[in-house]
């Protein structure tokens, strides 16, 4: 019998694990289990040949105990609600295990952007922004970079949002460049998030980080940026991949040639990828099995499931990505001895550095890059000793342990609050 692979299900599925280990007031769970804010928006846009299309985009405010709504906006042909829903859940546990003031939110638009120009997704941006535009703002929900959006994209939004307010409002986006209040650090900040914990764990199991053997699925912002960090630390790249395949080499795979712009893993044509000297071409999914101390999910959810987990011979599993293991797979790697860091702890760094652009924002000062990598140094590190902790004094596995300490935060935000009586 299939998975069912609906991810709105799995988060909830996770919450109510976690209520159940904590024994929480059911309250908390009936609060949590659902978003509290949904918004579908249908918006016309003159494409490029003059003709008016119809898009469709969402956003899903989870919770707001902490604060105001937090979450990236993504373009992809796959967008749906249940799927928005499920982001938005996870941005909110994102943020209460890091210690931040904010709740969950996430938003997106279906539709493809590799076929749409430059000026048709700009003009998709502001046409989202403006719909959904009654119920974001700094002090409601602010959106983000994720996927097929960038810096770019955030420049717009804001932009978009100014006009409709009629004054200028930097606070309302964060990943924007930063001559339009961007934070320094922004660009690596889920990378080098995933790679302190990594640090850590590797720590804790007494695994060298210099020339431990990294395996990346993935190779957009994150996945890049693991590569390079990864690299600089000591770290052995092995092998790397995208959705159209990748390359392996026990020997070691040199990240800045294949980061560059006309790197390897950019020059692929519909048969694969170019020869890379020495590597061996495999596939997305061949990465995962690949032997390596480190085994970095960077892509899109689903990946480990219940037919590959059981095959994945890495010592440390560290999730950047949103949901990449499904809840088959997550109970196959609970009987293994493979140290998870969960996407919700491990991809915690972007949201981090986004809370502090947005701060940096609020009070029109700015902070250097040193400054703001030292601070995601300590919110990072105190995150994973918080959530490994747990793990050791309830004995549960460590995505358990990172939505306990979620779960604790927003309870006892909610009782504070009045909202469990």
């Amino acid at each position: 019998m299939s998975e069912n692979l609906n991810m709105f299900l799995m988060a909830q599925k996770q919450i109510k694990d976690a209520c159940d280990k904590l024994n929480c007031d059911p309250a908390v769970y009936e609060i949590l289990k659902q978003p509290s804010r949904i918004l579908e928006v249908a918006f016309p846009v003159t494409m490029d040949d003059g003709t008016i299309k119809i898009f469709t985009g969402y956003r899903s405010q989870h919770n707001d105990a902490l604060g105001p709504a937090k979450g990236g906006l993504r373009f992809s042909p796959t967008m749906s609600l249940d799927e928005t829903k499920a982001l938005s859940m996870w941005m909110t546990f994102k943020g209460a295990i890091v210690g931040l003031p904010y709740g969950g939110g996430k938003g997106g638009v279906a539709c493809d952007p590799q076929k749409l120009s430059l000026r048709e997704k700009e003009a998709v941006t502001r046409g989202y922004i403006r719909a959904i535009a009654p119920i974001i703002g700094p002090l409601q929900d602010i959106p983000a970079p994720d996927v097929a959006t960038n810096a770019q994209v955030m420049g717009w939004v804001m932009d978009e949002y100014s006009k409709v307010m009629g004054f200028n409002n930097f606070a309302v986006v964060t990943g924007k460049p930063l001559i339009l209040g961007g934070s320094q650090g922004r660009t690596q900040a889920t990378a080098m998030g995933c790679c302190l914990v990594i640090r850590e764990a590797a720590n804790k199991l007494g695994i060298p980080v210099k020339g431990a053997r990294i395996a990346i699925q993935g190779w957009g912002n994150a996945g890049n940026n693991l590569a390079t960090i990864l690299q600089e630390m000591g770290a052995k790249i092995i092998a790397v991949a995208d959705y159209k395949g990748g390359l392996y080499s026990a020997q070691g795979l040199d990240a800045s040639t294949i980061v560059k712009v006309d790197g390897y893993l950019k020059q692929k044509t519909d048969a694969g990828i170019i020869d890379y000297p020495g590597a061996t071409q495999i596939s997305s999914g061949d990465l995962l099995t690949v032997e390596c101390d480190v085994l970095i999910p960077a892509a899109v959810e689903n990946q480990i499931t219940g037919e590959n987990a059981g095959k994945i011979r890495a010592k440390i599993l560290a999730e950047a990505a949103n949901g990449p293991t499904t809840p088959k797979g997550n109970e196959i790697l609970k009987t293994m001895d493979i140290f998870v860091i969960p996407d919700i702890l491990a991809s915690a760094g972007g949201v981090t550095v986004s809370y502090f652009e947005w701060v940096q924002n609020l009070q029109n000062y700015y902070w250097t890059k040193e400054e703001v990598n030292q601070r995601l140094e300590q919110k990072m590190v105190a995150a994973f000793e918080n959530v490994y902790n747990f793990s050791k004094e309830y004995s549960v596995d460590m995505r358990s342990a990172a939505y306990m300490v979620g779960i604790k935060q927003l309870a006892d935000a909610m009782e504070a609050r009045g909202w469990l009586s």
